[in-house]
């Protein structure tokens, strides 16, 4: 294989034979790449291979006819490999975390978190596997049994993004392949080596041929036309935006796939007045601009009771301003880059419609061009305050490091506010009264509640929301449930 990808590992060393078919590593059937830059220095550090039907159909037809014989598997094998994948991720951590940081953007020690957290995929469905139990339902008549089994659903087609690109891909790969299923994965065009480094992975710890295949490509339409629209696919998994999610869900029903979907957020945080104001910025800036605030459970919307809410903001603005932004590579960096141009014009175009429309801008505000950093996609971390409904930013999801600062009076009238969305995944409240923190989670229409808590997320636990974020949960003892079929058995003695 090519040995010219640049980035630092030895884990990029399969060059531009990114595309992993039937335990194979393989170029494109025209040869066609393209290439994979740093967006934080615009320099490209690698190609991938470009590929089209042909090749994913080919992928597909491998996971058809691994299917059967991984599906009778036992669970304690579908187990073992799972943990041998995790226990050589955690080994080549370092060298993941530095590719992902070139490719991505991320911070270096935000790389290691997320190389930490795609492993935990790993090990917790290692042990799902292993639980994956039936029932037996009392019939009503004496010589008749009910069982009940649960049973892989197949094929299973995956799209993941950019911004997370190793821990999406295991947070579906894992729970496929405990369940029994077999998977073709299509990773963003942004971000294919970190994609290739974790099927590397896969490869090594014994993942049978055509159990997990990958299928890397700038043209995402003609491979998701075929995955699609094949009706061997019985399922689709996506993480994405809320517009591709619909659409994709829509062409899965002419096939009746199983769909699971992990769409975008416009994430409420609600700080009321009983919090400590300074404790509550200071999470604010850590989960904000965590990313760049390129994450779906970034908070949008800050609601914060107006008695504290010029020391929240001031207390805020100073955190924010002493954010160090450059290449994640370099030291003491607190922030990295968006990943492209369009992210910096989106989140441009909602601070000036904001600032024209009477917000206050305390901080940032700006795309940052000093010391090198106009060869890559930065944008100063940005607090704005008095934005209301009238606002773009009230409505749209930012993605980006943009903070908007929202007075609010009462708790009727913030729940209230925090539900005016389309969205439904995550959602904050900080307080110290333990009965209004029940009364608020409780009266959130969010898939996920975090109570004085900036993390609630983990592999052991749920992930998902309602309305237009998506259907189904990733993650937790929910997560294998994704991947199977409920079967009744009927028998009569």
């Amino acid at each position: 294989m090519s040995t010219d990808v640049t980035t630092p590992g030895e884990l990029t060393s399969f060059g531009v034979a990114t595309l992993f078919i039937d335990g194979k590593w393989e170029a494109a059937d025209t040869g066609a790449t393209f290439d994979v830059t740093d967006p934080a220095t615009g320099t490209i550090i690698g190609q991938a291979s470009d590929a089209g039907g042909a090749e994913t159909d080919r992928a597909i037809a491998a996971a058809s006819d691994a299917w059967p014989a991984w599906a009778r598997e036992t669970a304690y094998r579908r187990a073992e490999v799972l943990r041998a994948a995790h226990d050589l991720m955690v080994e080549r951590a370092e060298d993941l975390a530095h590719l992902m940081t070139s490719e991505q953007g991320k911070p270096l020690r935000a790389a290691r978190n997320e190389v930490r957290y795609a492993a935990d995929f790993l090990a917790w469905f290692a042990e799902e596997a292993k639980r994956v139990y039936g029932q037996t339902i009392p019939s009503n008549r004496s010589s008749h049994r009910f069982t009940v089994l649960k049973q892989p659903v197949g094929v299973v087609a995956g799209i993941t993004p950019w911004n997370y690109p190793m821990s999406m891909i295991t947070r579906k790969v894992a729970p496929a392949v405990a369940a029994g299923c077999t998977i073709v994965l299509k990773p963003a065009e942004q971000t294919p080596l970190c994609a290739a480094a974790v099927f590397k992975v896969f490869e090594d710890a014994g993942f049978p041929p055509g159990v997990a295949n990958l299928v890397t490509t700038q043209r995402p339409e003609q491979v998701g036309d075929r995955l699609l629209d094949d009706a061997r696919v019985r399922k689709l998994t996506f993480t994405g935006s809320t517009e591709v999610g619909t659409v994709l869900a829509g062409r899965a029903a002419a096939t009746m796939k199983r769909v699971s979907l992990e769409l975008g957020g416009h994430a409420p945080m609600i700080v009321f007045d009983d919090a400590d104001p300074e404790h509550a910025a200071k999470g604010v800036s850590l989960v904000k601009f965590l990313n760049a605030g390129q994450a779906c459970i970034s908070p949008n919307r800050i609601y914060v009771q107006r008695g504290i809410v010029e020391r929240f903001l001031e207390v805020l603005t100073d955190r924010t301003a002493a954010l160090e932004a450059g290449p994640g590579h370099q030291a003491n960096v607190g922030i990295g880059p968006l990943i492209d141009q369009a992210s910096l014009e989106k989140v441009q175009r909602q601070i000036d419609d904001a600032v024209g429309r009477g917000a206050r801008l305390l901080v940032g505000g700006r795309r940052l061009t000093d010391n090198g950093l106009d060869r890559g996609y930065f944008f100063a971390p940005t607090v704005l305050a008095d934005v209301d409904e009238s606002m773009v930013i009230y409505r749209e999801e930012t993605f980006g490091p943009l903070a908007a600062v929202i007075a609010f009076d009462t708790e009727d009238e913030v729940i209230a506010k925090a539900n005016d969305t389309q969205y439904g995944l995550a959602s904050y409240v900080y307080t110290r009264d333990l009965g209004r923190a029940v009364r608020v989670s409780e009266a959130l229409r969010f898939g996920i509640v975090g109570v004085n808590d900036i993390n609630p997320t983990g592999a052991q636990a749920p992930f998902g929301g309602r309305g237009s974020s998506g259907l189904g949960r990733e993650g937790g003892a929910e997560g294998i449930d994704e991947y199977l079929d409920v079967k009744l058995v009927g028998l009569a003695l």
